[in-house]
């Protein structure tokens, strides 16, 4: 983990506008993640939590706007400058090396963090240093059993643990998980909850979640998304009691 003496917010969104034609995707969102907290994002289908994402990541540029990562506006930089910079992520789809050990899945993000190329004819593992700081990620995400099981084996939630471990080794200052739990049972959820649990108050954490009693356990601050903008923000006993927010998003859920 990257300790850092920068003192303010480990990220900032401020006043971020995307339309496509007369569609206002994202509507003048204002965001704060303050350092170690875990800020969760909820919305219902068609909120524009993916627009928001792609704008954080840097792979779709905002009409207007600004995103400060640690103090520095990052607006116009491309998706691997933040990467380099610090922005750590993992897919609503997850984009793994399928043919690559569960290893070398996190030592070719160990050479991508280094500016290093990753050499496939050379056995990996033979670099101590990496092999180490690796086996340290897998078994931060409990997956140091599995380092020579071939990626595509993997069950999905094994998956999703692995690519945490993959945005772990680049030493990110944030952490933006994008629908980490979509697709998983009752077990597997509560397994990546507890790892997700174990990271609060070690990263600084941006979660865009469906699965509401996660984010309730989980997040330090919730913000809900509706139509591209922001209609309130707080913790998950104010979510609870909204009546806005019920309206507009929770519904039926049991409060």
């Amino acid at each position: 983990m990257r300790t850092d003496p920068t003192t303010g917010p480990a990220l900032e969104i401020e006043h971020l506008r995307k339309t496509f034609g007369a569609l206002r995707a994202t509507d003048d969102v204002s965001l704060t993640i303050e350092r170690g907290e875990l800020h969760a994002v909820i919305g219902p289908n068609g909120a524009g939590k993916s627009t928001l994402i792609t704008q954080i990541c840097g792979e779709l540029r905002p009409d207007s706007g600004h995103i400060r990562l640690d103090g520095v506006d990052v607006t116009r930089v491309p998706a691997f400058g933040r990467a380099r910079l610090g922005l750590g992520r993992s897919f609503q789809i997850t984009q793994l090396c399928g043919d690559f050990t569960v290893l070398e899945n996190v030592l070719l993000s160990l050479e991508a963090k280094g500016g290093g190329s990753f050499d496939v004819f050379r056995d990996p593992r033979r670099n101590r240093a990496h092999r180490d700081v690796a086996m340290h990620w897998l078994d931060t995400v409990g997956l140091a059993d599995f380092a020579d099981r071939q990626a595509s084996a993997l069950s999905h939630g094994e998956r999703r643990q692995l690519e945490i471990a993959v945005a772990l080794a680049r030493d990110p200052r944030v952490l933006l998980l994008d629908e980490p739990m979509a697709g998983m049972g009752a077990e597997e959820s509560g397994k990546l909850a507890r790892l997700l649990a174990g990271l609060k108050g070690r990263y600084s954490i941006l979660l865009v979640e469906h699965d509401m009693d996660a984010v309730f356990a989980l997040a330090d601050r919730i913000s809900v998304l509706v139509y591209g903008r922001v209609v309130f923000t707080g913790t998950a006993a104010e979510v609870r009691e909204n009546p806005e927010v019920k309206a507009a998003y929770l519904g039926d859920w049991e409060c």
